[in-house]
């Protein structure tokens, strides 16, 4: 059976990653994930605000100090250093932001420390008013590019749902040099305290109803990106993960599932995925993937308009 996916053009032995997240953040930690079947690893990501050339200019009200963070610029670099030491698998590394300029700098170190990949996070609440809405597109292009140009190792970027056309951005960052997407990324809505009148952020993990969205837009994007697709968000079980394959993901990113219940979860999902493929009648994922996508699927209807009417009109009282 030959679990053997391509991913940023990184060979893994399975689709299952690590997603970003602390749990690389122990490198004893990050050597049993390795040894439980995790074929490539994410560093939690390193913020723009952290390494940027003026970073100390552009935090604003609200944002934690510089000695907040988990790791400083220089600290991350070594981090990084001694995971590539520990494991054998691709270490991807993650850089968080959204404004141009600096971003290339910080790449080069990255590549220089032995980066596999690096995955670019570009979060950006759109709350200014004169902003046109284009704006936030134009800015990940022009950080992508800088980046891409800038290393020699593949650079995938962590994409919203929330584009106004999700395929338009995709196509244009393939076409631009991204080795590959990750659909999507979890905003962290905030919640509102009625008696301090303050508001607090929350961190709520994933379950498998945020994969729907997900299985949308891989279908829809697999045809049409060169590039390597990952899906994180809602991935909890062997079913979840089969699903993203049959819809076009090359991999699968877990945190949530892995910080709930360790990295002894890996093997059962990875056994689970090997029976069903035995059922089946598949000898390797390149057997599947992608026969559910919008080209391939008996139905490409369902993941579009039509889907919607449907799905209203089967509702009743």
């Amino acid at each position: 059976m030959n679990l053997e996916t391509k991913y940023l053009g990184l060979r893994l032995r399975n689709p299952i990653i690590l997603g970003s997240s602390p749990l690389c953040d122990d490198v004893d930690a990050a050597k049993r994930l390795e040894d439980e079947g995790v074929a490539a690893l994410v560093m939690r990501s390193l913020f723009e605000e952290q390494f940027t050339p003026d970073s100390a200019e552009k935090f604003e009200a609200g944002f934690p100090s510089l000695q907040e963070y988990t790791f400083r610029p220089d600290e991350y670099l070594r981090q990084l250093e001694q995971l590539k030491k520990a494991v054998t698998i691709p270490v991807i590394a993650s850089l968080n932001g959204r404004n141009p300029g600096g971003w290339n700098v910080f790449a080069q170190r990255l590549a220089a420390a032995g980066a596999d990949a690096i995955e670019l996070n570009c979060y950006h609440v759109a709350t200014e008013p004169e902003a046109a809405g284009h704006d936030s597109e134009t800015d990940m292009m022009t950080v992508l590019r800088d980046v891409v140009q800038s290393v020699r190792i593949p650079v995938s970027v962590k994409l919203s749902p929330f584009h106004t056309s999700p395929a338009d951005t995709a196509v244009a960052l393939d076409h631009a040099g991204c080795a590959g997407l990750v659909l999507f990324n979890r905003f962290y809505q905030p919640d509102i305290d009625i008696e301090t009148l303050a508001v607090h952020p929350q961190l709520r993990l994933s379950d498998s109803s945020e994969l729907l969205l997900r299985l949308r837009w891989l279908a829809i994007l697999s045809p049409l990106v060169r590039g390597s697709l990952a899906a994180t968000g809602g991935i909890h079980t062997a079913e979840d993960m089969i699903k993203a394959l049959l819809v076009g993901a090359d991999a699968v990113q877990l945190v949530s599932l892995v910080l709930r219940q360790g990295p002894d979860v890996v093997p059962g999902l990875l056994a689970s995925l090997q029976s069903w493929m035995t059922r089946h009648g598949f000898h390797s994922l390149a057997d599947f993937r992608g026969k559910l996508d919008l080209t391939h699927c008996p139905d490409p209807a369902a993941f579009e308009r039509a889907n919607y009417v449907r799905t209203l009109r089967s509702w009743k009282a």
